[in-house]
């Protein structure tokens, strides 16, 4: 005699919608869990808003400046930020007072007072200071512009530096100089680090015998020393362009060991598996089973350190530059921005010189929480 079993009507929506999604977790490949693991970390993908805003600021870094970042007056030494009014008379109709330069009879500094009986209209993708997009489309519009005047003469949003240059057209390229350093320096670090740190784990002997020695003399070397002295003993004379490279190249040798044990560790855990011996047992070269076959199987991992490198890296780049041993004006990044707060008087007396250290601050938390997310999302165990 059959038996029949009823099913509670309210438990079946329930149970419905689960397994659809226990169906779509058995199919799903590798990337997609870690998607759906990475999306769960609140904080990694805020971080992870963050960074794209700082990278879409350095890519399109001609076009929110306003202003020359080189164009330098005396007589705009040390402004403080001017605030945008936003409302006219009840309407939105953003516009600023012009500040105008005076002596001050007691202490002979030069100090600044509003102009209130002025307004200069403060418009949103106006034209201004043409410039090349992207490096190579002839444009002229800015993020802002002023209506009847040049904005780097009436507009300066975060003040000036000491020698009257504008710091949030400063800040906009030199967002774009030390971000893009961070990138640079680890795609080079990830080179040598996978190359150096697989053929050691996975030829181990003699070979593996030299790499570690290698890598065991780099990290003895105390870093900071390291760097300051290697980045001292580069020319005066060289140009900005090879003065990054150069500090670029310097970072990124001295990067590659950690992720390289890395590498090694799992390269030696990996090469008794048996989809390796079968890739060798079918003739396939050392090379693509390193590349073709045991890389793609921890390629999670390896981004993962990849992430969590790059904030050590623009660290590094702003306290060398911040030194005066990194990037050299006229170059501009967080660290040569930095180097006009230096001393406790200029602070007190201009403490907006301090806003590039916030910059650094929020990309590095949003690294390092982006890097915390991947690394959680890519754990099997969890």
């Amino acid at each position: 005699m059959a038996t029949s079993v009823a099913l509670d009507p309210a438990s079946a929506p329930a149970q419905a919608p689960r397994a659809v999604t226990d169906q779509r977790i058995f199919v799903a490949s590798q990337w997609q869990l870690m998607w759906w693991r990475f999306r769960k970390h609140k904080l990694a993908v805020g971080g992870t808003l963050v960074l794209f805003a700082f990278y879409f600021v350095a890519a399109f870094a001609d076009f929110f400046a306003y202003a020359d970042p080189s164009e330098s007056e005396a007589q705009r030494s040390l402004m403080a930020p001017q605030g945008i009014h936003w409302f006219d008379d009840g309407r939105f109709k953003p516009y600023v007072h012009p500040l105008k330069g005076t002596r001050d009879p007691r202490t002979f500094k030069r100090v600044y007072v509003l102009d209130t009986s002025r307004k200069i209209p403060v418009t949103f993708f106006g034209r201004g200071e043409p410039y090349e997009l992207l490096g190579f489309i002839p444009w002229d519009r800015h993020l802002f512009a002023v209506e009847g005047a040049k904005a780097g003469e009436s507009l300066f949003l975060m003040g000036t530096d000491t020698q009257g240059r504008d710091l949030w057209s400063r800040l906009m390229y030199a967002t774009r100089t030390s971000m893009t350093i961070g990138l640079v320096s680890v795609a080079l670090s990830l080179v040598l680090g996978v190359v150096l740190g697989g053929i050691s784990g996975y030829y181990g002997g003699v070979i593996d015998t030299i790499i570690q020695r290698v890598i065991e003399i780099l990290r003895s070397i105390p870093t900071i020393p390291l760097w300051m002295g290697l980045a001292a003993s580069l020319p005066a004379d060289w140009s900005v362009v090879q003065v990054y490279f150069a500090i670029t190249i310097i970072i990124s040798l001295i990067g590659w060991t950690e992720l390289a044990r890395v590498v090694r560790g799992r390269f030696m855990s990996l090469k008794e598996e048996d989809f390796v011996m079968a890739a060798e047992l079918v003739g396939c070269s050392k090379a693509r089973i390193i590349f073709r076959h045991m890389v793609p199987s921890f390629i999670s991992h390896i981004i993962a350190a990849t992430t969590l490198a790059i904030p050590a890296i623009i660290i590094s780049e702003t306290s060398l530059s911040f030194l005066g041993l990194g990037l050299r004006p006229p170059a501009i990044s967080w660290g040569v921005l930095l180097q006009d707060a230096q001393n406790i008087q200029a602070l007190v007396i201009s403490p907006w010189l301090l806003i590039p250290s916030l910059a650094v601050i929020v990309a590095v938390l949003a690294f390092n929480f982006m890097g915390d997310g991947i690394r959680d999302a890519a754990d099997p165990y969890l």
